[in-house]
């Protein structure tokens, strides 16, 4: 037996009698042909979550009921505790569908071994194929996507009680109802293991004897001493010797107690290589005076917009005496706008050099850095509102009312106009009757046949956004005698064109 398989025969127990008494020892071999690796044709039924799936994943390891086929001729050949690290990672999986490279990088393993471990999992029962992955050309590829199965073996061989609750269900989605008492104490041992994490062995190297563990005057390579790997068991001479618990050598050396350890619970070198943990000291390290400068400067070019894209190294320089007074960005930043900039910056690093010379020398205190950071503040604090106050303005200037311009010939254009709308040709509206309950009343109202062509023209008109022939009518012969004419409809479906108009967050567009 493998080393792999003995550990796992250790984590896991061998299978026990079922609830019925038969043996678990006469199961059969555990083998899923490929036709019945899918969801819809698979014995098994659907794990309810990663723990219980888990346990199964466990008991299959240590029953060792399954043995892959003669034919493979390459690939793992028993079911080891690298299977179980990958069953581990597709346990997190919700919903199972695992790429090959995400299974390569959490697991280590090659290509190859991942898709051989996969084939291992569905031949187990323990994996069950909803969709298969295709490559298709030209396009990305299409991970599958798996479900977690619990054998029928597992099943019988703990004497776990199932029942199909939906008749109209499938057979893999049967609940679990009960476990017999014989099982019990195999399925806590299997709980205990699933919530454990199987972790990468590492590989032994042979044992070799320190020349430090040599006695003195005996040189490397000397007779009686040889450098081999011992069992646990009987340790045997390499070459033609037999085998004793006695060594060769003449004298037999022990080191002296002062070169042991001190007795306490750590030992003083212990305590050395973990304080230096590898000559590099642990959390963050405070830095030094040129970290500051770099600091500063990458501050600086990220927050200064004429700054950007230059050389963290130069203005690394061009700004060390402040850094090595001590300066914040902040504080930079408020001598900078108490300085002023130009308008225009031909080289960043040759203006913050000439804005910065002397600067530690004026803010020598920290008293009047804060109060030239203060007064930076009040200054964006005063720019912010008037900002607002500018665009509050020229939104009422463009969605306000018309205001006559101050301009006298603007003024005069405008009035000009204004009469030749007046004076535009246009049917004659006649007159209403200032009694509307006289005989004639009944012939002013909105809807009669001598105002349908005005109504029709108006109406054309709003189609395509122009109000003229409704607003002439109304600088014409007035509000109400418009209303009378084209109704409510009509003048409020104007009135909401112009409104609209008159904003500038909008623009019209009217199909032909």
């Amino acid at each position: 037996m493998s080393g792999t398989t003995a550990s796992a025969v250790v984590l896991v127990p061998a299978p026990r009698s079922s609830v019925d008494g038969e043996a678990v020892s006469v199961l059969p071999a555990l083998y899923v042909p490929e036709a019945s690796q899918w969801l819809s044709s698979s014995a098994g039924r659907v794990a309810g979550d990663g723990y219980s799936w888990m346990q199964a994943v466990h008991w299959v390891a240590g029953s060792e009921l399954y043995k892959p086929r003669r034919y493979r001729s390459h690939g793992p050949r028993t079911f080891g505790l690298t299977t179980v690290r990958v069953a581990q990672e597709l346990a997190q999986l919700f919903p199972c569908r695992p790429g090959i490279e995400y299974l390569v990088r959490r697991t280590g393993l090659s290509e190859r071994s991942v898709q051989n471990h996969l084939q291992i999992l569905r031949e187990a029962g323990l994996l069950a194929w909803i969709v298969k992955g295709t490559r298709v050309s030209g396009g990305p590829a299409q991970a599958s996507e798996f479900a977690r199965m619990i054998p029928v073996e597992f099943d019988a061989a703990l004497g776990i009680r199932t029942v199909q609750r939906d008749e109209t269900a499938p057979a893999y989605t049967r609940a679990v109802t009960g476990i017999a008492e014989a099982g019990r104490k195999l399925m806590a041992k299997l709980g205990k293991q699933a919530a454990r994490k199987v972790r990468r062995p590492r590989p032994k190297t042979a044992s070799k004897v320190s020349a430090k563990a040599l006695p003195t005057g005996v040189p490397k390579g000397a007779s009686g001493v040889t450098e081999t790997s011992v069992s646990e068991g009987s340790r045997c001479t390499p070459i033609g010797g037999s085998c004793s618990t006695s060594s060769s050598a003449a004298d037999t050396y022990l080191p002296s107690e002062s070169k042991l350890a001190s007795g306490q619970r750590r030992s003083s070198s212990r305590r050395k290589s973990k304080a230096k943990a590898g000559g590099r000291k642990t959390g963050r390290q405070k830095l030094n005076r040129i970290g500051r400068r770099y600091q500063i400067a990458q501050e600086l070019t990220q927050q200064v917009e004429w700054l950007r894209g230059c050389s963290v190294p130069r203005i690394a320089w061009v700004a060390q005496n402040v850094a090595d007074a001590g300066w914040t960005v902040t504080e930079v930043l408020a001598w900078l706008h108490l300085r002023g900039t130009a308008e225009k910056v031909h080289r960043g690093s040759g203006l913050l050099a000439v804005l910065l010379a002397n600067a530690e020398n004026v803010l020598d205190t920290p008293a009047k850095r804060a109060d030239a950071i203060a007064r930076w503040h009040g200054a964006q604090e005063a720019q912010r509102r008037h900002d607002i106050e500018r665009v509050r303005a020229e939104r009422e200037r463009y969605e306000g009312d018309w205001q006559n311009p101050e301009s006298r010939t603007v003024r005069n254009e405008v009035d000009g106009a204004i009469a030749q709308l007046k004076n535009f040709s246009r049917p004659v509206v006649q007159a209403l009757p200032s009694d509307t309950s006289g005989p004639g009343a009944a012939s002013y109202e909105v809807g009669d046949s001598e105002f349908e062509d005005m109504r029709a023209a108006a109406l054309a008109e709003l189609k395509v956004g122009v109000t003229s022939l409704i607003t002439d009518t109304i600088h014409g012969c007035g509000y109400y005698e418009a209303l009378h004419v084209y109704g409510d409809e009509l003048m409020n479906r104007a009135r909401r064109i112009d409104q609209i108009r008159r904003s500038s967050l909008t623009t019209l567009t009217f199909d032909a």
